[in-house]
This record gives C-alpha cells, sequence and structure tokens, in this order.
C-alpha cells in the first residue's frame, strides 16, 4: 500500500505557503487492505471510497493509473502528489502553471464534472496571492455557464466557497473572475450585470458597479464582515434606472431587500445576511455622519450598536469614500451610552425608550452648542 500526499497541500509545500489541510490518495490497495491497516478510519465518500483518519481525507484512485487520476482533478495546480520520498508525480502542465502563478482547468471537461468548481476557480484567485485565471479556464467557466449547471450544485457548497472567498487576500478578485467567466448568474445573479453599469457620475466614479466593489473589497481584505458587506453595499445601483445613469437615486433603499435576498439564497450565516442588508441600507447615511441632524445620529449609533456593525459599517465608510468619522463617532456613543434614565422614567416599555432616546438626542445636542463667553 502507497499513500501519497495530493493536491492543495503540495502545491502550498512548493509555493512556500502554510499547508492546513492534507489529503491523501491510496494506491497498491483495496478498501479492505486500508481498513485492516487503519480500523479508526470512517468512510464519508457517495460515489467513490473516501475516508477520514485524524481529521485528514484519504480517497481512493477515480482511475485506472494516477496519471489519470490527477486529471480528474480541478485544476493542474492541485493536480500533483508527493510520496514520502519526496518524489512529485504532476500533471504535465502542473509545474509550468504554478510556476506562472496560472489556473487551468486540469482536463477539457474539469469543470463540467463538478459546476461547482466555477466558483472554487474564483474564490482561489481571491485566496492564492498573485494567480490569475487562465484563458482556457474562463472559457471554461462560460461553456459550464451556457450550460445552466451552474445551478446544480447545492446553495450550501457555493456559499462555503463564497466565504472562504471573503477571508482572501484579495477578495475583490471572486467577483472580476466570475464576472469574466460570466458566473455571476444564478448565485450572485444581483451582480450578472454590475459591470455595465456605472457606479457614479464621473466626479466621484471612475469605474463600473462590479469595478468599485471589487476595489472596496480589496481594501478591506482581512476582515470577513466587512468584504461581505463591501461586496453588498451597491446592490441597489444594479437596479437603477438607465434613463437617470450614472445618478443613482434611492440605491439604499432598493438595495436593503437584494441584500438579504443574496444572502439568503447562498445560506449564509445569519450575522452575514443581516450585516449585508445594513450595509446597503445604511451606508449613505454613516458616509454623512457629520452632517446628520443629533436625532438621526442617535437613532443610527443605537441601530448599528444593536446589530454588531457599528466599527465595520465606518470601516466601510473610509473605504468606499475615503472618509473616516471613527473618531467622531467613538465620542458621541461614548456619550449617549453615558446617558442614563432617572429611576422614575424606568420600566414603562415604549416610553422608558423613547425617554432614553430624548435624553441621548438632548446629549449631543448640548455638547455641540458653542461653549458661552
Amino acid at each position: 500500500m502507497r499513500i501519497l500526499l495530493v493536491g492543495g497541500a503540495v502545491r502550498n509545500m512548493l509555493l512556500g505557503l502554510p499547508v492546513r489541510d492534507r489529503d491523501y490518495l491510496v494506491l497498491e490497495a483495496t478498501v479492505e487492505d486500508f481498513l485492516a491497516a487503519h480500523p479508526g478510519a470512517k468512510p464519508v465518500g457517495k460515489t467513490f471510497p473516501v475516508f477520514i483518519l485524524d481529521h485528514q481525507e484519504y480517497s481512493f484512485p477515480r482511475a485506472e493509473s494516477l496519471e489519470a487520476d490527477l486529471r480528474l482533478r480541478d485544476f493542474t495546480v492541485n493536480a500533483m502528489a508527493m510520496d514520502d520520498e519526496g518524489r512529485l508525480f504532476c500533471h504535465p502542465q502542473a509545474l509550468e502553471d504554478l510556476q506562472a502563478r496560472v489556473l487551468r482547468p486540469a482536463s477539457p471537461d474539469s469543470l463540467a464534472l463538478d459546476p461547482l468548481r466555477a466558483v472554487r476557480a474564483a474564490r482561489f484567485t481571491a485566496q492564492m496571492p498573485g494567480f490569475c485565471a487562465h484563458p482556457e479556464l474562463l472559457a471554461a467557466m462560460r461553456q459550464v455557464a451556457a450550460t445552466g449547471a451552474l445551478a446544480e450544485p447545492y446553495a450550501e457548497r457555493v456559499g462555503q466557497e463564497v466565504q472562504k472567498a471573503l477571508t482572501g487576500e484579495r477578495p475583490g478578485e471572486f467577483l472580476r473572475v466570475l464576472d469574466q467567466g460570466g458566473c455571476l448568474s444564478p448565485w450572485l445573479a444581483e451582480l450578472a450585470e454590475a459591470s455595465s453599469i456605472p457606479a457614479g457620475p464621473p466626479k466621484y466614479h471612475d469605474a463600473s458597479v462590479l469595478e468599485h466593489t471589487a476595489r472596496v473589497m480589496n481594501l478591506l481584505a482581512g476582515d470577513p464582515l466587512c468584504v461581505w458587506m463591501a461586496l453588498c453595499h451597491d446592490l441597489g445601483k444594479v437596479t437603477t434606472a438607465k434613463d437617470i445613469l450614472p445618478r443613482h437615486f434611492d440605491h439604499d433603499v432598493r438595495g436593503e431587500a437584494l441584500a438579504q435576498t443574496l444572502g439568503e439564497r447562498l445560506r449564509l450565516p445569519t450575522r452575514l445576511i443581516r450585516a449585508g442588508a445594513d450595509a446597503a441600507r445604511w451606508h449613505m447615511v454613516a458616509g454623512n455622519y457629520p452632517d446628520l441632524r443629533e436625532a438621526t445620529r442617535v437613532d443610527l449609533l443605537t441601530r448599528l450598536t444593536s446589530r454588531g456593525v457599528l466599527r465595520e459599517m465606518f470601516r466601510l465608510e473610509l473605504a468606499d469614500k475615503n472618509r473616516d468619522h471613527s473618531a467622531l463617532v467613538q465620542q458621541e456613543l461614548a456619550a449617549i451610552l453615558a446617558v442614563k434614565l432617572p429611576p422614575q422614567d424606568r420600566d414603562q416599555g415604549q416610553l422608558s425608550a423613547e425617554k432614553l432616546r430624548n435624553l441621548r438626542i438632548q446629549s449631543l445636542r448640548h455638547k455641540s452648542l458653542p461653549p458661552r463667553a
């Protein structure tokens, strides 16, 4: 029995990157041989034998030879294996593509075998520094999209790829590659036409909605919640009537429901869904924070704090329009949180809430008044 390290672990070792997950390929043995040697292995494969042992995956070949098995994998740079002595077994183009930092399908029908690979390709470009999509990959993505096969994967699998992309060093590449490969629909259908819609008047924007969104996502790399909020913040612009472009009146109001629907379609965690909807609805208000009335500032701070996205919203605003309101926001948040209801006004339900709100408004109003001579 030979057991080879395969896939992304080999790729990362050759790139000098951390190896987090190790997958193995079992050769020259039957399933019975493997289980006799490793009785603690648990079967998880449905279409071919796959086992989990010590939190690592062990699979059996899906083809008659190692070379043929490697060609069944997703991308050439993942179609590599290494034995205990460090000998490499590679797809014919694997090392060339690894050196060039390109993603290419391991075979002409690679994406057709598993349409989720089209989304995974975009995720890889977000996560892997310096990698880009080879023209063969983009052509394969367009081909699989044209067949409608992208609708086949379970929503949870697509959502997991999206969440991994949010953690990448260049999360905006996720949208760019999906757009180039024609694969934004059906899962991110709200953005399917975004590359043809101007983000705003030339005075404020020099790019499409999709490119602007990708740029903001990249500026927020390292904070997945912020990155998701960036992806959602301008969704309302895709529904702007063409006769008023490049302006986007009320896109924040329209975007809230779009972000909610997108997050639910991808089966994302509730926190992400809510944060995306909040980003779409309130980012314009947050961007004008210093000019808001005291009542609006109190309501905004109260809402964003209760939703757990106050810091993220103003990080988004800084990335979106390069306006930093964080110092003022923290100062005024401290001021309103310091306000306490008198004992006689407590425990009165909505009436108490309204009295507290009014006291908080007064605290900001008094704070902004000029000192008396």
